[in-house]
């Protein structure tokens, strides 16, 4: 008979092989995604001819919907890993030290596009900043709302853990269809968050693409995959060097004896 607990701690750990398994193949492709959009502004910056810009237009509108396609699997995939565990959505351990510095309710803070295109977007009408500026005020209330409403579940997980069990006597403890049932509910509402975050991402740089012309969007999700692609490198960068250190620290500490 497996010990308690056995076949939850299998089932998270699979859970996490199958998310970082997908992970590592999107990411393969979002490097591929990051030529093929470098690629298109070379193009779109070397067309001089009127008939050449037209028909690279059509190329970037037709790039531009493949890239947030890419995106949409993506989240996807963080959907279905999200319903099956919750708890490793909110720490993903498939990120770097580095990467989960900058999570914001497992994943990046939707009002990080507005800082996207503000660094790489520098022709952008009156009118789209003054519906920039809107979206990014909306944005904001939303993300203060998801803020409140994950306070609000962490204060709850709080009180269970160290109040509502650790309060009870030897007797309510053996009603344990009562201590499932609130854990259910308070996995339930963190799967509603993480969710609502990941629509709000998702339909903030959607938002903003509606907002840009061809070319502006390009520079904004080439900006976005350069930053995505720099902080996985750099993160990863970082833990084999850690690891190195610690394993001439072990050799020396060996060699010492």
């Amino acid at each position: 008979m497996p010990p308690a607990g056995g076949s939850t701690f299998r089932s998270s750990h699979d859970d996490m092989n199958s998310f970082e398994v997908f992970l590592e193949d999107w990411m393969i492709r979002q490097e591929q995604i990051l030529e093929e959009l470098l690629l298109a502004a070379q193009d779109m910056a070397s067309n001089i001819v009127e008939s050449q810009e037209v028909n690279s237009t059509g190329v970037m509108r037709d790039l531009i919907s493949r890239v947030l396609a890419h995106y949409q699997e993506y989240y996807e995939e963080k959907s279905r890993m999200t319903r099956r565990n919750v708890f490793q959505a909110l720490s993903p351990p498939w990120f770097t030290q580095l990467e989960r510095t900058f999570l914001w309710i497992a994943g990046f803070k939707p009002g990080l596009a507005f800082t996207l295109v503000t660094e790489s977007v520098n022709d952008l009408s009156e009118n789209q900043v003054q519906m920039m500026n809107l979206v990014r005020e909306e944005t904001k209330v939303e993300e203060k709302r998801l803020m409140e409403e994950l306070a609000k579940i962490q204060e709850s997980v709080t009180g269970f853990q160290f109040v509502g069990v650790a309060g009870r006597t030897g007797v309510q403890l053996l009603n344990t269809g009562n201590i499932e049932a609130e854990m259910d509910e308070l996995k339930t509402a963190m799967e509603i968050v993480v969710m609502d975050a990941d629509r709000l991402r998702t339909g903030t740089a959607n938002r903003v693409v509606g907002l840009l012309n061809p070319l502006q969007s390009l520079r904004f999700l080439t900006a976005a995959a350069q930053l995505q692609l720099m902080m996985r490198r750099l993160g990863k960068q970082k833990e084999a060097e850690s690891q190195q250190n610690n394993n001439n620290n072990n050799n020396e500490g060996l060699n010492g004896r």
